[in-house]
């Protein structure tokens, strides 16, 4: 058994009941009352909820990164990050079907790196997963005054109704959401495909670096006006265009044949995304200039009418902006109470987190994040600053399962792998440096962000240190695969 996992499952609460602990029925009881809907989403569903997770970043965000590094700084930063994400997709492609359980990148770093590596990439992902929908939340609010909808501002109530709405249809079951999500997402990506075919016929190439050029910067030039390290700044804002879709295999447990559907789901939605963040990107500031843009709160909208009337483009384009918002925030809430979910099943956060309805939905793994995301909104009401604490969560997670793929292929070389990520270690380390040459950058943009996101992990690890690493639960199956690991490496020294 692998040190730091009891052999017993403990009563998490009186909702366990008086089950046997050690026994078959007491692990079957303690997991009965946590399991997920199984089959309820195809490869389709799946390819639609690694969109979803992402969209949103197309329409707003990633032109921060033009006052970052320019058009040129902000072009290599996303062809690069491309590259991180293209890597790590493979990467997980791979460890997902290994491994198909609700505890993605948690379960691939737990195998790989033992209990203190599961937590640390867990909580990654947990920062990422909790904070981004509270900032996306804001962003709708601002998006539905800006369109006078209803008469409502941006404020607490918006924000409430969108906790409460879209956690009501996580609840009412798995496969009901994601179709939800899916025509959503459908909505919010046929508008960037309109929206480019109208900002075209406008492109006017020197209107790329029409960005004033710092001549004190080192390197810098027309396309770089902030020079080489402009690129450098500018790497979290090529992420906006990518980030989330490593979500994807914590929904492996409710996914139809995940060892074939989940790579294949990641691999498409990867391609979709890199298609997106190429037309968007070149359409907005072709059409309009990039010191235009750069700025902008909705810089979709900016790039077709700049400071004139609206159109009924821009105005259509400017809906759709809402809705890829819903998108996003509505499928980042399934991401982070899966991930709850796993971590508090297996002990490694209260286990009545993980407790499951009628319906099959871990409704207090959706209640809780949903309740403090809405704090977190009403609260600060900065949705930039959450987005980059959430940023930082997401690079460290993104190195540690990049090193989990590495470990792996050179402990285990002979595991059975129903898919194989081409390029194998090299691929995988490609993700692992630019993951922690994308996590240094976030000190350059936001070093306030990454220390708040710094001090949650001190908090946690305080838990895991004093409490949770101590109770873990051994029936969980994240635990049990890693347990078989450390039994059938204990045979081979024997």
């Amino acid at each position: 058994m692998s040190e730091g996992t009891d052999s017993r499952v403990p009563p998490a609460d009186a909702a366990d009941g008086a089950a046997e602990r050690g026994t078959p029925q007491g692990d079957a009881e303690y997991l009965r009352r946590r399991t997920l809907r199984r089959g309820s989403a195809g490869w389709l569903l799946l390819t639609g909820l690694g969109v979803a997770y992402v969209v949103s970043g197309d329409f707003s965000g990633w032109n921060i990164g033009l006052s970052e590094g320019g058009f040129g700084g902000l072009a290599i930063a996303t062809l690069l990050m491309g590259v991180m994400y293209a890597c790590l997709v493979f990467s997980l492609a791979e460890l997902s079907a290994i491994l198909p359980t609700a505890g993605g990148g948690y379960g691939f770093a737990r195998r790989a790196l033992g209990t203190w590596g599961g937590f640390l990439t867990g909580t990654a992902i947990l920062i990422e997963y909790i904070l981004a929908p509270a900032a996306i939340s804001i962003f709708i609010g601002e998006y539905v005054e800006s369109l006078d909808l209803f008469g409502l501002t941006a404020g607490w109530p918006v924000y409430l109704a969108c906790f409460v709405i879209f956690i009501g249809i996580h609840l009412w079951g798995v496969g009901e959401a994601l179709r939800f999500s899916l025509v959503v997402t459908a909505i919010a990506v046929a508008a960037l495909l309109i929206f480019a075919v109208g900002a075209f016929t406008e492109f006017d190439a020197s209107g790329l670096n029409d960005i004033p050029v710092d001549q004190d910067a080192f390197g810098s030039g027309s396309w770089l006006p902030y020079g080489v390290l402009g690129i450098w700044a500018a790497f979290p804002f090529g992420m906006w265009f990518f980030l989330g879709v490593e979500g994807v295999p914590l929904a492996a447990e409710e996914a139809k044949d995940p060892v074939r559907s989940m790579p294949k789901a990641l691999s498409i939605a990867m391609g979709v995304l890199v298609l997106l963040a190429l037309i968007t990107f070149f359409a907005a500031t072709g059409a309009r200039g990039s010191a235009a843009v750069q700025d902008a709160g909705n810089p979709l909208v900016v790039a077709l009418q700049g400071g004139g009337d609206p159109t009924a483009l821009s105005r259509f384009v400017n809906y759709a902006g809402l809705a890829g918002l819903v998108a996003s925030f509505f499928s980042l809430i399934y991401a982070g109470s899966r991930q709850l979910f796993a971590l508090s099943r297996a002990g490694y956060l209260p286990r009545f987190l993980s407790l499951t309805s009628g319906r099959k939905a871990p409704y207090l793994g959706l209640l809780i994040p949903g309740a403090i995301g809405f704090a977190l909104a009403a609260g600060t009401g900065d949705g930039g600053r959450m987005l980059n604490v959430a940023v930082f969560g997401a690079t460290i997670s993104y190195a540690l399962m990049a090193l989990s793929h590495l470990v792996l292929r050179r402990r285990e070389p002979e595991l059975p792998r129903p898919y194989r990520t081409p390029g194998g270690m090299l691929t995988s380390g490609v993700a692992f440096v630019l993951a922690l040459s994308a996590l240094v950058a976030t000190f350059l943009v936001d070093k306030d962000a990454a220390f708040i996101a710094l001090g949650v992990y001190v908090v946690a690890l305080a838990y895991f240190t004093f409490y949770s690493r101590h109770r873990l639960v051994a029936a969980a199956p994240e635990e049990e695969f890693a347990a078989l690991a450390a039994a059938e490496a204990e045979l081979e020294r024997d």
